[in-house]
């Protein structure tokens, strides 16, 4: 695909601001967002009869160390009564990786975003839940990170109900 669909030409006019960069990578549709206009963007794209993107498929991250903006956020859409598919980046910095969440236009994001947060540690303002969701609250850093310490040690934690751990029972492993 390397012509732009025509539903780009309308998302141009309305918020053409808000579109930093379009790509074809691979032959796939794939646009640079401003991170203030993400819901926007996604809004459009849901709504537009001629785009229809009603499936939201994935949210993810990318680390580019020692790139400046440094995080990419990544959302996969797909259009099933249209059968083609987009995928929308939006760039953040180290020093402040953050972004509007997009659960308000698509809900299915909630949990992505939660991973998201965990995992790389871009915070998702407004989000309904925005806590670990894979990790212990006590853990330390983001191990997604490509700077995150591989031999670095954790904070212990103690056991959550230390009455279900019977010390006084001994281990036998299955016969057979």
């Amino acid at each position: 695909m390397s012509e732009n669909p025509s539903y780009l030409q309308g998302l141009q006019e309305q918020l053409g601001g808000a579109i930093e960069e379009i790509a074809h990578p691979h032959g796939q549709l794939c646009l640079v967002v401003k991170r203030e206009a993400i819901c926007q963007v996604l809004q459009f794209l849901m709504e537009d009869d001629e785009a229809c993107f009603d499936l939201f498929l994935d949210l993810t991250a990318v680390d580019y160390l020692g790139r400046e903006p440094r995080f990419e956020v990544v959302i996969h859409l797909s259009s099933i009564p249209k059968n083609h598919r987009i995928r929308i980046k939006v760039r953040l910095a180290e020093d402040d990786p953050f972004m509007p969440t997009i659960t308000s236009v698509y809900p299915a994001a909630n949990w992505f975003e939660r991973e998201c947060y965990d995992l790389y540690g871009i915070r998702f303002d407004g989000h309904p839940n925005l806590t670990r969701i894979m990790l212990y609250e006590g853990f330390e850093g983001h191990p997604l990170r490509k700077d995150y310490p591989v031999k670095g040690r954790q904070p212990r934690m103690p056991l959550r109900k230390p009455e279900v751990r019977r010390s006084d029972v001994a281990f036998e492993p299955p016969q057979g």
